[in-house]
């Protein structure tokens, strides 16, 4: 058997490490516990060798035992074990996680947190979960931690180095500002030096915070206690979306009809870990309903009431919004990359402006129009940057009363809709 120990509140028993032929932990973990002499002791670096280490004890019978932080079983070792020598040969014996540690330090319910895991993956997830959702908590990892953290949300969404360049182009008002998070960074969890410090995204951004780092909550203060919930984790996804346009604060009907929108929403895939911009956004329909879906939105409107009509509708369905007043695609510059991009509108313009979100989007780009004589150019520009691309106009009559209690179709505009998927040889064409 292997028995895997998850410590932090306290040190592994003694007699679990009794007989045991091998320990395998951090050091942290081996010097804070009295390791049998006669046992091997191996220090957790590179997984494979220790694992072949552990197949070997266990091939000769030797009991092993695995010391872990907190909850072993919860973004930890237990996984590894089990796909390598199977879960019958697990005793797991969990501690306190490291989580679960930190929202009790701060007094915070933590059944509607979501937890995602920055520890050697990339950190843009974790970002668009923080900026998407008011309780977040992020395990850290080596060049994934408080400080980058920090500045991708001190910065708005933009890329790091972009604001400067921008500010000289005078693109900074542009940007759009950063949520209102902030960051309560756990260290040494269980430790006669446990601290857990509360810093704005600045404020993380410009510390050195060493390795003692356990866990980092990203929250918005105003909302960390939240309902009781039946069902732990993110929010339920909506159960309606496409939603009716009435549903939103708009000008003189320009808003993107719900049969668009259904359809839109089903090419751009919004999800939780995304970011998805919608440019020309109008009301900003379609970037709340990315919203309600879990990602991370960016909203980018020229027309001053239409950025207060998109932070109005973003307040009335709960989700948080980010507005970049400006037109592109110059007030695109300094974002950070999007997964989606959705595009509405029209003008001589909109080929170039989707052909400058076409370059930047990592998964898809839709686009909505009016006009017949903008599809070739917008196809081109869609084709150009390595998407395929294929494309509906959409007709609909809808139900409508007439006098006498009977019913007529009312037809509505049509609209032309563009969608590409990104090609992956493209992007690593690109990328060498």
């Amino acid at each position: 058997m292997i028995t895997v120990v998850g410590t932090g509140v306290s040190a592994a028993p003694a007699d679990v490490l009794a007989g045991a032929g091998l320990v395998v932990g951090g050091r942290r973990h081996l010097d804070a516990v009295a390791v049998p002499a006669s046992a091997e002791r191996v220090v957790l670096g590179p997984l494979a060798p220790a694992l072949d280490v552990v197949e070997r004890h266990l091939d000769k019978g030797s009991r092993v035992v695995v010391l872990a932080s907190g909850d072993p079983g919860f973004f930890g070792i237990v996984r590894v074990l089990a796909e390598r020598f199977g879960a019958a040969a697990l005793d797991v014996r969990p501690g306190v996680s490291s989580v679960a540690a930190a929202f009790a330090r701060v007094g915070v319910p933590w059944d509607d947190a979501v937890v995602v895991s920055a520890h050697g993956r990339d950190l843009r997830t974790a970002v668009n979960v923080c900026r998407a959702r008011p309780k977040v908590a992020v395990l850290t990892g080596p060049g994934a931690g408080p400080a980058e953290l920090g500045a991708a949300l001190a910065s708005g969404g933009a890329e790091r180095g972009s604001r400067a360049g921008a500010a000289a182009s005078g693109l900074v008002a542009q940007f759009p500002a950063p949520l209102q998070r902030v960051l309560l960074v756990a260290s040494a969890l269980g430790t006669r030096d446990e601290r857990v410090e509360r810093v704005t995204p600045a404020e993380a951004a410009a510390r050195d915070w060493g390795t003692a780092v356990s866990v980092v909550l990203c929250l918005d203060e105003g909302r960390v206690v939240g309902t009781a919930r039946t069902v732990a984790g993110p929010s339920p996804a909506p159960s309606q979306w496409a939603l009716e346009e009435g549903e939103f604060a708009h000008r003189d009907s320009m808003i993107t009809k719900f049969e668009v929108r259904a359809l839109a929403l089903a090419r751009l895939g919004p999800r939780l870990g995304d970011l998805v911009w919608d440019v020309g956004s109008g009301s900003g329909s379609v970037a709340v309903e990315c919203a309600r879906l879990g990602a991370a939105v960016v909203a980018v409107e020229k027309a001053a009431d239409g950025v207060e009509h998109i932070r109005a509708n973003a307040d009335a369905h709960g989700v948080d919004v980010q507005v970049v007043h400006g037109s592109a695609p110059d007030a695109l510059a300094g974002l950070a990359d999007p997964d989606a991009v959705f595009v509405g509108g029209g003008g001589r313009e909109l080929p170039g402006i989707v052909a400058a979100c076409a370059r930047r989007a990592r998964r898809s780009a839709v686009v909505a129009m009016a006009a017949l004589d903008r599809v070739p150019a917008v196809r081109a520009a869609l084709t150009d940057a390595g998407f395929g691309c294929e494309g509906v106009l959409l007709q609909s009559s809808r139900l409508a009363p007439l006098p006498g209690d009977v019913t007529r179709l009312a037809a509505t505009n049509p609209v032309f809709l563009l969608w590409g998927v990104r090609n992956p040889a493209y992007r690593e064409g690109v990328a060498q």
